[in-house]
């Protein structure tokens, strides 16, 4: 793995996608214990509307299924499932820790008749071909070094007509707001983080992963090239984040 600072992983464009995949795993295997909190403190709870938003935007038409891919600690399979009580949901992610965790706030939520969690691949999905109505991922593609295979597994099982969610964030290009922004991710970020966390360069790496995820107009030309259609794409909380929704053809 390439060398870092003292107290930092490597930047994101110095290493190579298996060493990537490694620090990844590595990373949020040790901040579990704490992801919840410091997702809240640190987006001061913007992140809970973020994932509220995407749940508004979900439609069901066949399956009634929605999978959410590199899932986490669960969040947003629970959004979810609140927002759509008639549908189920699956959660997959690579890292055993946060399964773990998600399942524990599953059963605290009493929605484990509908939320089914599972450690799985994003880049070898163990699902059928059009297995569910929407298929999304939150905060997790640009954790991801192959997107294309990313995007293009959760293409594969979304049925015709269903829609392909990513909730990201992204570094901010307004001229006003994007050197406070810059000053946050970069210097508060991980001093906050060392407060409360067990691994704080974790969360220099979050500042260097979101700085380096491409601008809204470029990643939907990504999805476009990856084979969805009909893409959408809405800034949350002055752009900070953003929710790319696009359609597999019928």
């Amino acid at each position: 793995m390439g060398k870092a600072p003292p107290g930092k992983y490597p930047q994101v464009r110095t290493i190579t996608d298996s060493e990537r995949i490694r620090m990844v795993q590595e990373i949020f295997s040790t901040i579990t214990g704490r992801y919840d909190f410091l997702n809240r403190f640190l987006s001061l709870r913007r992140d809970v509307y973020w994932r509220k938003f995407a749940a508004a935007k979900m439609t069901f038409f066949r399956t009634h299924r929605y999978l959410d891919v590199a899932c986490g600690t669960g969040d947003l399979s629970v959004a979810a499932a609140r927002r759509h009580p008639h549908i189920t949901v699956t959660g997959v992610d690579f890292v055993e820790a946060m399964v773990n965790a998600a399942r524990r706030k599953v059963e605290r939520e009493k929605l484990a008749d509908r939320i089914t969690l599972l450690q799985g691949d994003a880049l070898c999905l163990p699902f059928d071909d059009a297995s569910f109505d929407v298929t999304g991922i939150a905060f997790g593609i640009r954790n991801i070094p192959d997107r294309s295979r990313a995007l293009s597994e959760m293409l594969r099982v979304t049925a015709p007509g269903g829609q392909v969610m990513i909730l990201e964030m992204t570094f901010v290009r307004n001229r006003l707001f994007k050197g406070f922004y810059s000053l946050y991710l970069n210097h508060l970020l991980p001093v906050f983080a060392k407060a409360f966390s067990k691994n704080p360069a974790a969360y220099y790496y979050l500042a260097d992963s979101i700085m380096n995820f491409p601008a809204p107009d470029e990643f939907s030309k990504i999805l476009e090239q990856a084979g969805l259609v009909d893409v959408e794409k809405f800034p949350l909380t002055f752009g900070i984040a953003w929710l790319h929704v696009g359609k597999r053809a019928n």
